[in-house]
């Protein structure tokens, strides 16, 4: 049972994979957004491809736990997944997970040009990530 982790942006669609047993997430490829039917579609392509059975989206709230425009964008898409699909679609708050993964890139000496074309890729890894240990934890 995969699961497959998004950050969804205005611009791009960061994405990763957990692998069968659900312990570990991979990053896939960053999906350049271009009209939302096709962003669904490259998304469910992903998903049949890496035949995973749900998803997780990442739900940007702002630091005080309240809804902003990003926040609604990302459980939008997420409805409209959850419907294209017929699979479960959770939304797992993400705040900071950019950050954190522009920080580690930084700490690894990753050029600023190098980081731009994967930020989303990584956030997706760790969306992905913080939401697979909570589950096993629990």
């Amino acid at each position: 049972m995969k699961i497959l982790g998004l950050d969804v942006g205005t611009k791009t669609i960061g994405t990763a994979v957990s692998d069968a047993l659900g312990w570990t997430a991979q990053g896939i490829t960053t999906i350049r957004r271009t009209e939302e039917e096709e962003d669904l579609q490259a998304v469910l392509a992903l998903a049949k491809e890496h035949e995973v059975s749900e998803f997780v989206v990442g739900h940007p709230k702002n630091m005080n736990g309240t809804i902003g425009p990003s926040a609604e964008l990302c459980e939008d898409f997420a409805e409209k997944l959850r419907t294209a699909s017929g699979m479960p679609v959770h939304l797992w708050d993400e705040r900071m997970t950019t950050m954190a993964a522009e920080r580690v890139m930084v700490d690894a000496d990753v050029s600023r040009k190098k980081r731009k074309k994967v930020i989303d890729k990584m956030a997706a890894v760790m969306i992905l990530q913080n939401y697979l240990d909570r589950r096993s934890s629990t």
